[in-house]
């Protein structure tokens, strides 16, 4: 482990200048993420297809599928050398996504840019490398939210780069910021001097990961082409992979994930992290619905004005950094597995408040912005605790189950709120719109995620303050 010496314990211009490296990383992950979505209507034009899904989500379950390999490699083989090859891998992938003349080739390059969804528990990970415990935890919540400053303008910029120059632009962007990232990682970064001797699972690597992506990629197949249909090889080929890889796990020395060794708090931190991002990231995908509709067209719900999308995606870009830098200060006092509760608690409010602002604009964006804080709070939380719980050699692979956990929540709840609105959809005007009822169940299933996850978070705490009181308030 680092000498404490060589650990920043309080905010200096070297260590402001590292955060702003982590943060740039970050950014690089939403060019992969969430920019494509601003061309969507652009690439399903340009590659003939109606199937959004392969174009929105390969990435987000590629990084699914990546996470564990990459978690582990990093332990044994340094965290910075991880960053900059994800780094790399994510510029590759967008430079095969712009050059894609089809449908499948496009799909590729957005596998390979998959990898970038690692970068974010790497930079947690270095974080641990470069702060002392009650600092990193404040430096932890800048690192993983400070990145969603660029999202209030980044929909105004590519919006308008892509009318001017096609959808192209978006992973022209996200290739150059990439390379960049990586230069900037590899030249004022410091490499981790923690290693974990010992091989890397591969085979169960692959199979964890393979048979994740494939039970998510189910299941939001599933919802558009019907349970029962060829998507169903993908659940079968999942659940296959997974057995696989469990049983590999209980035979191999070192496998990807010790099973027999993750510890009640660790599977509840997860747990809560699984529900908790889900429920959040379904509601955020109910506004872009609630925002298309209008009061007066009398289906008992709608948000349709002027700036209303403005409002109900611009102002949660605040409170994801709010919630992530406070979650982090209040961690040092309370301990990360209150904050991760105290974040569950305030998005239940937000969703059941969403019952009544579903037509009403005002209470809306309240409902939006407390959910943001929502979603800071829980990545954060999510993250610190994971760190506390785990030695300083496992920091790489605790990490990624966090960021997998993340990943199949946010995946596996958009898609059964997309199946409920689908299943309770009505026809108007010879059109099929969504029921008020379809909303409302919507609603009803990110609110039962919620509550789940506060049962949960509330086992974690009791769990954490019975078996280690020094962890509870933040201390590992």
């Amino acid at each position: 482990m680092p000498s404490t010496s060589t650990l920043h314990t309080a905010w200096n211009k070297r260590l402001v200048g590292q955060v702003a490296v982590l943060i740039l990383v970050n950014v690089v992950v939403d060019t992969v993420i969430t920019a494509p979505l601003i061309v969507l209507p652009q690439m399903l034009d340009h590659f003939g297809t109606d199937q959004p899904a392969w174009l929105n989500a390969s990435a987000l379950l590629a990084g699914a599928m990546w996470a564990p390999l990459l978690g582990k490699t990093a332990d044994v083989h340094g965290k910075r050398k991880l960053l900059v090859l994800t780094l790399v891998l994510a510029g590759a992938g967008a430079l095969v996504c712009m050059i894609a003349s089809s449908l499948w080739v496009f799909v590729l390059g957005r596998v390979v840019q998959g990898a970038a969804v690692a970068s974010l528990f790497l930079t947690v990970g270095i974080v641990r490398d470069l702060c002392e415990s009650r600092i990193a935890m404040i430096v932890t919540g800048i690192v993983t939210t400070g990145n969603a400053v660029f999202g209030i303008v980044f929909p105004f910029v590519f919006e308008s780069l892509s009318h001017a120059y096609g959808y192209r632009i978006v992973f022209i962007v996200s290739g150059v910021l990439a390379a960049a990232g990586a230069l900037l990682v590899r030249f004022f970064l410091p490499e981790s001097v923690i290693r974990t001797p010992g091989r890397i699972d591969v085979a169960g690597a692959l199979l964890l990961g393979g048979g994740l992506a494939a039970v998510v990629g189910y299941i939001s197949l599933g919802a558009e082409f019907g349970w029962i249909s060829p998507a169903l090889l993908l659940l079968l080929a999942g659940a296959a992979a997974l057995a696989g890889w469990y049983v590999t796990a209980r035979r191999v020395p070192e496998p990807i994930v010790d099973i027999g060794n993750l510890g009640r708090p660790l599977v509840l931190t997860l747990l809560v992290v699984v529900l908790g991002t889900g429920a959040y990231q379904s509601m955020l995908q109910l506004f872009s619905l609630l925002a298309d509709v209008s009061p007066d067209q009398g289906l008992g719900y709608g948000l349709a004005a002027e700036g209303a999308l403005g409002l109900l995606y611009g102002v949660p870009a605040i409170g994801i950094v709010l919630g992530g830098t406070l979650a982090g200060a209040l961690a040092t006092r309370v301990g990360p597995a209150v904050t991760l509760m105290g974040g569950v608690a305030l998005g239940l409010v937000a969703t059941l408040g969403l019952f009544a602002g579903v037509s009403t604009l005002a209470l809306a964006v309240v409902c939006s912005f407390m959910l943001s804080l929502t979603a800071g709070t829980l990545v954060t939380s999510g993250f610190n605790m994971a760190a506390v719980l785990a030695p300083p050699h496992r920091q790489g692979v605790v990490s990624s189950l966090v960021m997998v956990m993340i990943a199949i929540g946010s995946v596996v709840l958009n898609f059964a709120g997309a199946a409920v609105l689908k299943s309770t959809s009505v026809r108007v005007d010879g059109s099929t719109e969504n029921s008020a009822a379809g909303v409302f169940g919507y609603i009803g299933l990110g609110t039962g995620a919620f509550v789940a996850a506060g049962v949960l978070a509330l086992l974690l705490v009791r769990t954490v303050r019975r078996t280690s009181p020094s962890t509870a308030v933040g201390v590992a």
